[in-house]
């Protein structure tokens, strides 16, 4: 061998080591590349199955989620006031109203006074009362009221207004013999019925001239006004009938005139 071979034979002894060498690297590299972790791939998340209504079903309203739901800052909720409270209702007592055509007339109440008129009292019991109401000049007016268990109870009396139905059996003394009959009044006036047609009579309250009783010689005289007289007797053992009857017709006259 010459000196020129000498020096290459480490040379060639130095590639073949190389070459198994890098072989071996690269084998190693692409065994670590093949081996190398998967990246983690996560999917995205699946939809939630959504329900089907049953054919005919109503379906039911979904709520929206608290995530998506507006939110209400609690300074812009309105302020709620509470409503005022119910009024308590007082149980209705009884009360009477009395009224009347006479102004400031009495009031009594089972003959205890309880004011003048227009009058409301409460101080009455649920049931039946009577009420007289009178004032002067004018006769007085005794009236029986049911007072309701509770609400007004409204009575109203006239004074002024003439009520008069009186009537008594008389016997008309004529010159000559007598006829019976009776005696009566009203706000029409005085009338007298008998069998005897020529008799009969009727006169208003107005044209009464003289009306007056006898009571001694039990005779209730009555004349018309320019006109003819007729004097009236009765069986009765006094002229107790024919007195009373005269008060009830005077005092008619009596209301009449002040209403005029």
């Amino acid at each position: 061998m010459s000196e020129a071979d000498g020096p290459r034979q480490p040379d060639i002894l130095s590639i073949r080591l190389i070459v198994p060498l890098l072989i071996v690297v690269a084998l190693g590299i692409a065994v670590a590349w093949w081996l190398r972790p998967a990246a983690e791939h996560h999917p995205p998340p699946a939809a939630a199955p959504v329900a089907k209504p049953a054919v005919g079903a109503t379906p039911t309203p979904v709520a929206p989620s608290p995530a998506t739901a507006p939110r209400t800052s609690r300074s812009a909720r309105p302020d709620v006031k509470p409503g005022p409270a119910p009024a308590t209702v007082a149980p209705a007592t009884p009360t009477l109203h009395v009224s009347s055509d006479v102004e400031g007339a009495h009031v009594f109440v089972d003959r205890q006074y309880v004011g003048n008129t227009p009058l409301e009292t409460r101080e009455v019991t649920p049931g039946r009362h009577q009420v007289n109401v009178s004032a002067e000049g004018y006769d007085g007016v005794s009236e029986n009221v049911n007072v309701a268990e509770s609400g007004k109870t409204d009575l109203h009396v006239s004074l002024k207004t003439v009520t008069l139905d009186a009537s008594v059996p008389v016997i008309h003394k004529h010159a000559m013999g007598s006829c019976e009959g009776m005696l009566r009044a009203d706000a029409g006036g005085l009338r007298y019925d008998t069998e005897n047609a020529p008799d009969a009579f009727s006169i208003a309250l107005s044209d009464l001239e003289a009306f007056s009783t006898n009571y001694a010689a039990k005779t209730l005289k009555v004349k018309k006004r320019g006109g003819k007289t007729w004097n009236f007797t009765t069986k009765a053992p006094n002229a107790d009938s024919l007195v009373s009857f005269q008060q009830a017709v005077d005092n008619a006259r009596r209301k009449i005139a002040l209403t005029k």
